[in-house]
């Protein structure tokens, strides 16, 4: 029998599938996932850029867990808001519009490339050069966009047409966005790829990519200077832990958010004991419906947006600090964005949780590259400050949340999601129907899902005419989305269990797949 070499869950086929071709080639699951990271450059082109910013929660089996930050930075001086280029754009959505804001004011110092050799100096095995090589070939051959793609680059498109060079990451012709099937080619992007393994990240952050980016920058109203990139570093960070039912988790700590905003509504919810009911049931929902509910006023009334550090988490965390929420829990009293997931496990017992973000895009790519910059300054849920009103050389705060969870049987679940303010609540449900629910991968991911945010409960077809009633009267500002959609969430997710059993799931609302080896 064929010795297995891993598994990974991830959002667009190419994707997955570069990470299968170097685990088959005898890569761990940090060079799969590196391979992953650029291949999704190219297949996941609105999601995945080298332009944005991420995070790896990884665990090699020799130590706990440790998560690399290399999100964006803000930058060291913040231009006034009449010299930099700032404009809005509306993305429509079909049964919802959001706006955005691009331009280059909108660009936050990247750190995509700086984590991802970072992450292969620190755990990789094998040369940069054959980690990018799957991602350089699918660009060189041309991506077919599918339908997934296709509807998130039209959520999008005012963003893609704003330049030609940003129009032609999207087209096979250079005029119009391409349409479900055409191929799309991308030779500057496989020659950055090559051009970056054989030199290394000094050619971004020191070399000609960057000073390229920085010309630009100045000419044309950026905030990004020379000391930003020649300062910004990849930060590691002890993860935060919480048990929940016997099972240990770790997931993204603070300043970022997210993590903390998940292990809360977890704390919350471990008195519930939510397989009393069955899985979509409306005693089921409606507890995770008022989780997320209490986690929204926690957000608010603490403003963990601005202030959260290490201390305030803890303090979130603290069973003091939970008396009261658990007991709105009991009594149901009622208090008055871009991005793409990577799961690998091997079976050496390695696992990584990546999530990548190039928020919506700039509109500007770095001439030559292939390379859309960020609009991080211009996401709205991330700038709780108002627009340029950020703090200067901060990490941005995010929801992103890479997560593992291990049971006591050592069974490891990789997971984590994009979504921007769903991506809580999407991991939130994926980890409840796997521990509480002993769902399969599948099961667990594709489940029907709710989500609670300015006081509107979105809720996903799937539960039965009489539990989604139920909810509706205890939530009468609601909406209910007709099937399911990337709205809430993409949790691509693998387990591993220690006799060597493996189990993925792409989740179908963002185009996932799975690929065991």
């Amino acid at each position: 029998m064929k010795k297995r070499r891993g598994i990974v869950a991830a959002g667009h086929e190419i994707t997955a599938n570069a990470a299968a071709e170097i685990l088959r080639a005898g890569g761990n699951a940090f060079d799969a996932t590196l391979a992953a990271l650029f291949a999704s450059c190219v297949a996941e082109p609105v999601l995945s850029s080298l332009g944005g910013g991420g995070f790896l929660l990884a665990h090699d089996n020799s130590s706990t867990p440790r998560l690399y930050d290399f999100f964006a930075q803000t930058p060291i001086n913040r231009p006034s808001p009449k010299e930099i280029d700032f404009h809005p754009i509306l993305a429509d959505f079909g049964t919802a519009q959001q706006e955005f804001h691009i331009g280059m004011g909108s660009i936050a110092t990247p750190g995509v490339i700086k984590g991802a050799f970072e992450i292969h100096r620190q755990h990789g095995s094998m040369p940069m050069r054959e980690i990018v090589q799957p991602a350089c070939e699918a660009a060189h051959d041309g991506i077919t966009v599918n339908n997934f793609q296709h509807y998130i680059s039209e959520i999008v498109a005012p963003i893609i047409k704003s330049s030609p060079e940003a129009l032609r990451l999207h087209s096979n012709n250079g005029a119009e966005i391409a349409n479900v099937n055409d191929k799309i080619v991308h030779h500057e992007m496989a020659d950055t790829f090559a051009a970056l393994a054989s030199e290394g990240d000094a050619l971004f952050y020191q070399g000609e990519l960057g000073t390229q980016l920085l010309q630009d920058s100045a000419a044309h109203g950026g905030c990004l200077q020379r000391q930003d990139l020649a300062l910004y570093q990849v930060m590691t960070r002890k993860p935060l832990s919480l048990q929940y039912h016997g099972t240990t988790l770790y997931t993204n700590p603070a300043p970022s958010l997210g993590g903390t905003l998940i292990a809360f509504a977890l704390a919350l919810l471990e008195p519930e004991k939510l397989n009393n009911w069955p899985a979509n049931s409306y005693q089921h929902l409606l507890r995770v419906a008022r989780a997320q509910q209490l986690t929204q006023h926690l957000r608010k009334t603490q403003k963990v947006d601005l202030q959260l550090d290490d201390n305030t988490s803890r303090k979130i965390l603290a069973n003091d600090y939970l008396t009261t929420y658990r007991e709105s829990m009991r009594n149901h009293h009622v208090f008055p964005r871009g991005t793409t997931q990577i799961s690998v496990a091997d079976t050496q017992g390695n696992l990584a949780s990546m999530t990548l973000s190039n928020g919506e895009g700039a509109g500007y790519v770095i001439p030559n590259s292939g390379i859309m910059m960020n609009n991080m300054l211009g996401e709205e849920d991330i700038n709780p400050h108002g627009f340029n009103n950020w703090p200067t050389n901060s990490r941005i705060a995010s929801m992103m949340s890479p997560t593992l969870l291990f049971s006591p049987d050592n069974t490891a679940i990789v997971t984590g999601s994009g979504g921007s303010n769903r991506i809580r609540s999407a991991i939130l449900q994926v980890l409840i129907n796997l521990v509480d629910f002993s769902m399969s991968a599948k099961d667990a991911v594709e489940q029907a899902r709710v989500h609670f945010e300015n006081e509107l409960l979105h809720i996903e077809a799937g539960p039965s005419d009489e539990a989604i009633n139920a909810l509706e009267e205890q939530f009468p500002n609601h909406r209910l989305w007709p099937e399911k959609n990337l709205f809430f969430g993409g949790a691509h997710t693998v387990i591993c269990s220690p006799d060597g059993e493996l189990q993925g799931q792409g989740d179908s609302r963002r185009g996932g797949v799975s690929t065991t080896v």
